[in-house]
């Protein structure tokens, strides 16, 4: 394993119209701050960085709709989401933002490096103009009719009825969200970044290189690397953003996932020029090992467009690791923020003052590191009584009690070990090089039980020793047991630090000891012999289950307010007789089912039609899980005009219902009839 100088860790910049929930610290923030803490406490040369992401269209539209400007909008979210990270306990060395002076500046030097290197490919294009308001319009601010499953209030970027990736040329009766007019084609020029010339690299530094890279991360990359790169735009006609800064490109901003990467090195200058360091050392040196920690959805963006960028400037490192983790859903549904349905962080910190750390450690124990994983509140309050209370802080405080009542709080001399004793020694020094290679290769729940099992030997030392039988007939027995302890108590404050900030700090006040360094973890000789440490207080208490209900509650009237905002859809125009015997509906069976590659929304499946048996692609992944729905009855339009759905011939639609919700229902025969059957 290459051994490097220093490290530049990043975290995905959160994006500035909204404020932080759970999703994102259990995705990005959380293990990116354990490993940094790690290498702190390893004392390693670390940079951490984060900032907001304050450009793009949705800003826009959020500022329009509000009746603001996109910099009262970023203002004000920056400020929420900078502030809960502080208080939160991620320890960023610096929190800037892209609308800073330093991140445009950084972001046209670098367009124009590759601008002036030929890096770029110029294309003239037709796009969408509305007319009435004058301008160029942004795939979001477009909306028509899906040409793949005929959802009216498709996006021009994507159908969020059917998943499908779109174009806005795809859409049907397109209309513009800032007049309603119906919007005329073009031409504009753009830059793009001719990912494609790029191809051959990735195979072999991804491929071939990186097989070390967690297997959703790498799976991703070789699919997207499967089906070809192409060329992509690193311009747009907005009027919020970086300036391209060319001649000729008046009203042209840069593309959003072109600068929001930028701003890692941006914010990284701007720590530089306040610390009296040298920027360039995290960016451009080869021994300087470079992480990015991101959810799935920017898997492409940090492991294939990033890099491709890095390398097209040729000045940059490559990330050595990009550990993306898998989203994080809540009471077993999606998070959403339109819905509002997650947990805010700012507002947690508000219900839930104290308890930094049983929100760190309950979603660290449930990362989704290799698939989705589900944050429950009843699940919250388990790990929090069951394994903070019972097993951590139980350990802590029957420690430093005993020995304040035997010992007024002054630490006893080791004696003569028993065999236990040296057992219990041995298997304490043991976790070291567990934890540590768990947190090197990116594991960090495994890490954290590993952590949790030092407390958990504590307790099981002091259980089985039982100082308080034998404390008036073999008081040098006792001292030797409550060394071992308040040994293990302080390795406590190492093992957890990376995890649990504000507990470790706490126990370091009751034991009355500064920081150890990680290399210390597994010693029997961090505290002396004589060495006075403080009373004890609680470092967790229990949480009832009149504060989970109410947590609950919240959710469930979050849904109620939901369902009365929406209606049932309206009656759609009137139509004949005629028009509905054209359709040839008929029960079917599913045989077949799988997921559609690069697509959130889409299953592939194999109908039997009762006339032949064909593929069909719907818009139901969200719903139903492939392996769920072999075999399930259902009803199908059979004579729909085959269309192609992300390179799949679809055959067919399946019939769904919908409710309030969003959620998806198979609308099937209630008798066992036969595939085939006339559903009239």
């Amino acid at each position: 394993m290459k051994k490097f100088k220093r490290y530049t860790v990043t975290s995905a910049l959160p994006y500035a119209n909204g404020p932080v929930h759970i999703g994102h610290l259990a995705g990005v923030y959380i293990p990116a701050d354990i490993y940094v803490r790690y290498l702190r406490g390893k004392g390693k040369d670390v940079v951490f960085i984060g900032g907001s992401d304050e450009h793009g269209v949705p800003i826009s539209i959020k500022a329009k709709k509000e009746g603001v400007t996109p910099q009262d909008i970023v203002d004000k979210y920056h400020g929420i989401i900078k502030k809960s990270f502080e208080e939160f306990g991620i320890s960023f060395d610096v929190y800037s933002r892209t609308t800073s002076e330093t991140h445009h500046k950084t972001a046209s030097e670098f367009f124009k490096k590759l601008y002036k290197d030929g890096k770029f490919v110029e294309k003239t294009s037709e796009q969408y103009f509305d007319e009435e308001a004058q301008q160029f319009l942004a795939d979001r601010y477009i909306i028509g009719t899906c040409p793949h499953c005929s959802n009216e209030n498709a996006y021009g970027d994507q159908c969020e009825s059917c998943g499908t990736t779109l174009s806005p040329m795809d859409l049907i009766n397109p209309k513009s969200t800032l007049s309603g007019s119906m919007p005329i084609k073009k031409e504009t020029k753009h830059w793009y970044l001719p990912l494609d010339q790029y191809e051959e690299f990735f195979k072999k530094w991804i491929l071939e290189d990186h097989k070390e890279w967690k297997a959703n991360v790498y799976g991703q990359c070789k699919s997207w690397l499967d089906s070809g790169l192409h060329p992509r735009a690193v311009s747009r006609d907005l009027n919020w953003g970086v300036p391209v800064p060319v001649d000729g490109a008046e009203g042209k901003v840069l593309y959003v996932w072109f600068d929001a990467p930028i701003g890692y090195i941006s914010n990284t200058i701007e720590w530089a020029e306040e610390n009296g360091k040298d920027w360039k050392a995290y960016w451009q040196d080869e021994e300087t090992k470079l992480v990015h920690f991101i959810g799935k959805d920017n898997i492409v963006f940090h492991c294939l467009i990033f890099p491709a960028m890095l390398k097209a400037h040729g000045d940059y490192i490559l990330p050595d690791n990009v550990p993306g983790n898998e989203f994080l859903n809540l009471e077993n549904d999606k998070i959403s923020t339109s819905r509002n349905w997650a947990v805010w962080l700012h507002e947690y910190l508000v219900e839930f003052p104290g308890k930094e750390d049983v929100l760190r450690y309950v979603l660290a124990s449930n990362m989704p590191e290799t698939k989705d994983n589900d944050f429950t509140w009843k699940d919250f309050q388990a790990r929090n009584n069951n394994e903070l209370v019972a097993i951590l802080g139980n350990f802590v405080n029957r420690s430093v009690v005993l020995t304040q009542k035997y010992y007024q709080g002054v630490i006893p001399a080791l004696g003569e070990l028993s065999d236990y004793d040296k057992e219990a020694v041995e298997e304490l020094a043991s976790y070291k090089e567990k934890i540590e290679k768990s947190l090197e290769n990116y594991r960090f729940r495994e890490a954290l039980k590993d952590a949790m099992c030092l407390a958990r030997l504590g307790n099981k030392y002091l259980a089985d020793t039982e100082p308080w039988k034998i404390a008036k007939v073999d008081p040098k027995r006792v001292e030797t047991i409550m060394n071992i302890c308040l040994q293990i108590t302080a390795n406590l404050t190492i093992g957890f630090e990376p995890f649990l900030p504000f507990t470790t700090k706490k126990i370091r006040q009751i034991l009355n000891i500064e920081t150890f360094a990680w290399d210390q973890l597994g010693s029997t000789e961090l505290l002396k012999a004589g060495h006075t440490i403080n009373k004890p207080f609680l470092l967790f208490e229990k949480i009832e289950d009149a504060e989970i209900e109410a947590q609950v509650n919240k959710l469930v009237e979050t849904k109620k307010a939901q369902a009365a905002e929406k209606e049932a859809a309206p009656a759609k125009e009137e139509i004949n007789f005629d028009d509905f015997t054209k359709l040839d509906i008929r029960t079917g069976t599913i045989l077949e089912a799988e997921k559609v590659p690069k697509t959130k929304k889409l299953l592939k499946l194999l109908v039997d039609t009762g006339i032949d048996k064909r593929v069909v692609v719907s818009g139901i992944a969200e719903s139903y899980k492939p392996e769920d729905i072999i075999g399930k009855k259902i009803s199908i339009l059979i004579n729909l005009a085959p269309r192609k759905i992300k390179g799949i011939e679809s055959q067919g639609m399946i019939l769904m219902a919908e409710n309030n919700e969003g959620e998806l229902g198979f609308v099937a025969c209630e008798k066992d009839f036969p595939a085939g059957s006339e559903i009239r």
